[in-house]
C-alpha cells in the first residue's frame, strides 16, 4: 500500500467554523451524455464488498481547494448560527446522524483513517431523515475525529468541491453536518466498494477485462470532466482506493480532500506542499511541489497498470526490484512477450490482445517523465473508449493445456502465484461495506 506524506503541522488550529461556500452546483451535460450506463440512486442495493477507507495513520493538511500559499490558514469570518452554505445540499443536525447511525455504533463502521471513521446510516429517501436499518435508503457517514489536524480542511475541501461539481462518474455528495468541533459528511452509499478491494483484497472475485475497462472509463470520464470544468480542478490524489463502485460497476471518484483548483491564465502549475499517495503522485511534484494538470494523469496511469497486472502500486512484500510495480513493470510494456507475462494470470487469457498492447501503450504515454509529453485525460478517454470496441473471442485465448505454471527465473511477481492459488482454493467471505476514503493511506 502507498504511503503518504504531508507536513501536518501546517494545518491552523484556527479554523474554528467553515468558510462560507459557492452557492451553486455546477453541472457538465455534455459529459453527463457520454454515460451510457444507468444511474444507480444512493439507495440501490445494501450489500456489497465496500471499504472505502481504511485503518491506517493519516497525514495532515492539503485541500484547501486552491489558494496558493497553504503555508498560513487564511483567517475565516464567523458563519451565522445554522443556515445552509449550500442550497443544493441537505444539512443535517448532529442527532439525526447519530440517530442514523445508530449512535455511531462501532457495527457499523465501515472503515477508518487519517479524517475519522466512515459510518453506515439509514434515511428516508425522500426526506432524508433517519430512518430504521434496511428501511429507506443506505448512506455513508464521514466523522472528523476530534484530534484530525486535516479534519476540517478536508471537510472545507469535500463541500467546496462536490456541492459545486456534480457528474456522474463522481460520488454524490448528499449533505453536511457542522456543530461545534463536529464535522460531517453523508454520501450516497456505493455498493461494490473500492477498486482496491476488487483487485487486492484476498478471496475477491476476479474482476473481467471487460469490467476492467468499463471501471477505468469511467474513472477518466471523471477526472476528464474536472480537468476540462471552467475552473479547472486537480484532483491530486488518484488512487484504486478513491474509486468506488455502484452495483452495475460504474466508477466514481471520492474523497476529494486534496483537490485544488488547476492553474489559471499563462500559469503552467500550481506551487503547493507535497500532499498525496507514494507510488501514485508523479514524479515532479514530488521533487518540486509544482503540480499541473496532468499530474493527475501520471496517478491515472499508475492504476491503469494496476488493472492490467492485478498489483499494487507499491508493495514491500514483493522481491527486491519489484516493490515499486511501475518501475519493475515499465520495460515489460513496450515488448509484447513480456507484457503477456505480466497481465493478471486472473484473468486467465480471456482478453483481446490487441487490447491489452493498447492499453500498455497507454500507459507509457500517462506516465512520461515529463508532464508536458503526457496525453490529457479526454485524450486518454477516447482513446480507452476506442480500446472498448476491441471484443474477445474465444479462438484468440490459449488453450488451458497450455497455460504452464511460471518456470524458475520467470519475472512475474510472486504475488501473480499468489492469485493463482487464491483461485484454486477460493471461498467467498463476506467483506465490510464502506464509504468514501477518509485517509491518505500509508
Amino acid at each position: 500500500m502507498g504511503n503518504c506524506w504531508g507536513d501536518s503541522s501546517a494545518d491552523s488550529a484556527a479554523h474554528k467554523r467553515p468558510p462560507h461556500l459557492p452557492e451553486k452546483r455546477r453541472s457538465n451535460h455534455d459529459h453527463n451524455k457520454q454515460d451510457d450506463s444507468p444511474r444507480k440512486r444512493a439507495g440501490d442495493g445494501s450489500k456489497g464488498n465496500q471499504n472505502g477507507a481504511h485503518k491506517n495513520g493519516g497525514v495532515g493538511g492539503g485541500g484547501n481547494g486552491g489558494g496558493e500559499n497553504e503555508k498560513k490558514a487564511p483567517s475565516l469570518a464567523p458563519v451565522p448560527a445554522p443556515k445552509a452554505l449550500l442550497p443544493n445540499l441537505k444539512m443535517f443536525t448532529f442527532a439525526e446522524l447519530k440517530s442514523a447511525t445508530r449512535n455511531f455504533r462501532p457495527d457499523t463502521v465501515l472503515g477508518e483513517g487519517g479524517f475519522g471513521r466512515v459510518f453506515k446510516g439509514w434515511v428516508e429517501e425522500e426526506t432524508y431523515k433517519p430512518s430504521k436499518v434496511g428501511v429507506g435508503i443506505p448512506v455513508a457517514v464521514k466523522k472528523s475525529s476530534p484530534d484530525s489536524p486535516q479534519g476540517l480542511q478536508e471537510w472545507q475541501a469535500e463541500v467546496k468541491f462536490l456541492g459545486k461539481y456534480s457528474h456522474p462518474n463522481l460520488v454524490r455528495l448528499i449533505g453536511y453536518c457542522w456543530e461545534d468541533t463536529q464535522f460531517l459528511l453523508v454520501y450516497e452509499h456505493m455498493q461494490k466498494g473500492s477498486l482496491e478491494n476488487h483487485l487486492f483484497k484476498r478471496g475477491a472475485d476476479p474482476l473481467s477485462w471487460d469490467v476492467r475497462l468499463k471501471i477505468a472509463i469511467g474513472a477518466a470520464r471523471g477526472l476528464a470532466f474536472l480537468h476540462t470544468s471552467e475552473k479547472s480542478v486537480i484532483y491530486r490524489d488518484f488512487k484504486a482506493s478513491n474509486i468506488l463502485l455502484d452495483g452495475e460497476f460504474n466508477a466514481k471518484l471520492s474523497d476529494f480532500g486534496l483537490a485544488k483548483l488547476g492553474p489559471t491564465g499563462d500559469q503552467s502549475h500550481v506551487s503547493t506542499r507535497i500532499m498525496g499517495t507514494y507510488g501514485y503522485a508523479a514524479p515532479e511534484y514530488i521533487a518540486t511541489g509544482h503540480l499541473y494538470i496532468n499530474s493527475d494523469v501520471y496517478g491515472f496511469g499508475v492504476v491503469l497498470l494496476e488493472l492490467l497486472t492485478g498489483l499494487q502500486a507499491l508493495d514491500s512484500n514483493r522481491p527486491s526490484g519489484q516493490h515499486s510495480l511501475v518501475e519493475w513493470a515499465k520495460p515489460s510494456l513496450s515488448e509484447k512477450r513480456k507484457l503477456k507475462k505480466i497481465v493478471d494470470p486472473r484473468l486467465d487469457s480471456e482478453y483481446p490482445p490487441k487490447a491489452v498492447v493498447q492499453v500498455a501503450e497507454l500507459v507509457l504515454k500517462c506516465l512520461e517523465g515529463d508532464p508536458r509529453k503526457r496525453p490529457s485525460m479526454e485524450h486518454v478517454l477516447a482513446t480507452l473508449e476506442k480500446v472498448n470496441t476491441i471484443k474477445f473471442t474465444p479462438r484468440e485465448a490459449r488453450p488451458r493445456s497450455e497455460q504452464l505454471p511460471a518456470r524458475h527465473g520467470d519475472p512475474r511477481s510472486p504475488l501473480h502465484d499468489r492469485h493463482r492459488h487464491n483461485r484454486r482454493h477460493h471461498h467467498h467471505r463476506e467483506g465490510r461495506e464502506g464509504g468514501p476514503s477518509s485517509v491518505r493511506s500509508v
